[in-house]
This record gives C-alpha cells, sequence and structure tokens, in this order.
C-alpha cells in the first residue's frame, strides 16, 4: 500500500523535473542546431564551387574557427556560471554588469586571435598542408572574420537568457537566422549576414526592456573587477577547448595523406 503511494507520488514529480529540464534544454537545443545548420549549409554551396575551396573551407572552418570557437565557449560558460549564481542569489543587476564584462574579456581574446586569421595561409603551410589549399584556405578565412565576431555577443547572451529562462526567443530567432542564410546569395555573405542577425535579434531584446531587472544600462562597473573573470574564463576555456581541438586534429592529419583535398573534404563532412 505505501510502495503505491510513493510510486503515485514520485511519477507526477519526474513529469514535471523533465518538464522543466526540457524549458531550458530544448530552445539550447534548437539554438545549436540552427547555428550549427548555417556553417553546414555554407560548406554544402561551397562544395558545388570546386573541390580546392571545400577543402580550403574545411580547413578553416575545421581548424581556425573551431580553436576560436573552442576559446571563446569555454570562456563564455564563465558567464554561465556568474550569472546563475547572480540569478539564485536574487542579484539580477549584476546580471547585465558580468554580461558586459564578459563582451570586454571575450572582445579583447578575440581581437589578439585575429592573426590565425589574418596569416591563414601562412599558418596552413606552416602546419604542413598542400600550398594550393593552404592559399585557398588563407584567403577563405578572411571572409571568417566578420562570422567569427558574432561569437562575442552570441555566445555570452545565451547564457545571460538562460539563466533567466529567457531562452526561447533564442530558438525562435536561429530558426528565422537559418531561413534567411538559405536565402541569401554567396555562401561566406549569407554566413556572416545570419550569424549576425541572430545577435542583432538579441541585442533588441535586451535593450528593448524585456530584462528590465538584469539589464539597467551600460555601467562603468563592468570595467571593475575583470582579472578574477579572465581567471575563471581562461580555467573555464581550457576544458572545452581539448574537446573540441582533438576532432580538429583528425582534418589537420588528413592534410597528410595522399589525395589531400578528397581526404580534407570527407574529414569535414563526416
Amino acid at each position: 500500500m505505501e510502495n503505491g503511494l510513493n510510486e503515485r507520488l514520485i511519477v507526477p514529480k519526474i513529469l514535471q523535473e523533465s518538464k522543466n529540464i526540457w524549458r531550458v534544454a530544448l530552445p539550447g537545443v534548437i539554438s545549436r542546431v540552427g547555428s550549427f545548420g548555417t556553417i553546414v549549409a555554407t560548406q554544402s554551396f561551397i562544395g558545388h564551387i570546386s573541390p580546392l575551396d571545400l577543402a580550403g573551407y574545411a580547413l578553416v572552418q575545421t581548424i581556425t574557427v573551431r580553436f576560436v570557437n573552442g576559446i571563446l565557449l569555454g570562456m563564455s560558460s564563465a558567464t554561465e556560471t556568474l550569472c546563475g549564481q547572480a540569478f539564485g542569489a536574487g542579484q539580477y543587476h549584476m546580471m547585465g554588469i558580468y554580461l558586459q564584462r564578459s563582451w570586454i574579456v571575450d572582445l579583447i581574446t578575440l581581437t589578439i586571435l585575429l592573426p590565425v586569421f589574418i596569416f591563414g595561409s601562412q599558418l596552413f603551410m606552416l602546419l604542413g598542408q598542400e600550398e594550393s589549399i593552404a592559399k585557398r584556405g588563407g584567403y577563405i578565412s578572411l571572409w571568417f572574420i566578420p562570422f567569427v565576431y558574432n561569437f562575442d555577443f552570441s555566445l555570452t547572451i545565451h547564457m545571460y537568457l538562460q539563466a533567466q529562462l529567457k531562452n526561447k526567443l533564442i530558438a525562435w530567432i536561429s530558426v528565422f537566422q537559418f531561413i534567411l542564410h538559405l536565402g541569401v546569395p554567396g555562401a561566406m555573405s549569407a554566413l556572416s549576414i545570419s550569424s549576425w542577425f541572430l545577435v542583432i535579434g538579441e541585442f533588441i531584446y535586451i535593450f528593448g526592456g524585456w530584462c528590465p531587472h538584469s539589464w539597467k544600462g551600460f555601467s562603468k562597473a563592468a570595467f571593475l573587477d575583470i582579472l578574477p573573470v579572465v581567471k575563471l574564463s581562461l580555467s573555464s576555456s581550457l576544458m572545452v577547448c581539448l574537446e573540441l581541438w582533438y576532432n580538429a586534429v583528425l582534418v589537420l592529419i588528413a592534410g597528410y595523406m595522399d589525395n589531400a583535398e578528397v581526404a580534407i573534404s570527407a574529414f569535414s563532412i563526416w
């Protein structure tokens, strides 16, 4: 009798907990699929141009972009920690300050990493890639510069909104982002435009007053106590980077194989 009563009590609790988890997780899943889909769609478009362009794109996207994305994604996880703590403690005004601090730290970090895109050809040749693929990759890497700067805002805003259970917006904008991406001619132009469409939509949501408790406007306090944020960001970055870079090494090794164009393209598509 007692066991039956416990089962009747625990099942509703499990269902409610699952509902709460999916409330947070599903928008995050949709946004990640949408963001990843734009990169995959761009790759499929470039694959129709030439095998050399596909190999060059694969080299940049899998090695250079993933290298930078890994660092910024890891550093942005510090924003998730700080905003989550502030939200739980009821210090809502600090969430906006933490977000601004993360923008400053990530923006400086990304600018420091910019030479890996500017000198892409030299970097790939230094890593032992074929000259033709390295030069094509170096050209394509320049087109990625406007795209990667969206990471500074999109990754941190995702964490900021998710901590407040406001990430449904991200899911909807990500869907529109992917649709917009498919409708814009020019693969690399579409990638940059659609990625910034997501960021602009998030800016409108935050600055438009939909986060009244956590966003009080820009503050000089964002420039204070940045060093602890840098330390937390770097330690968080290391954990994520190792996981992402492991897969990137496979594509790098593929460049040493015979018929490197096909090998790099195949590994990146996989």
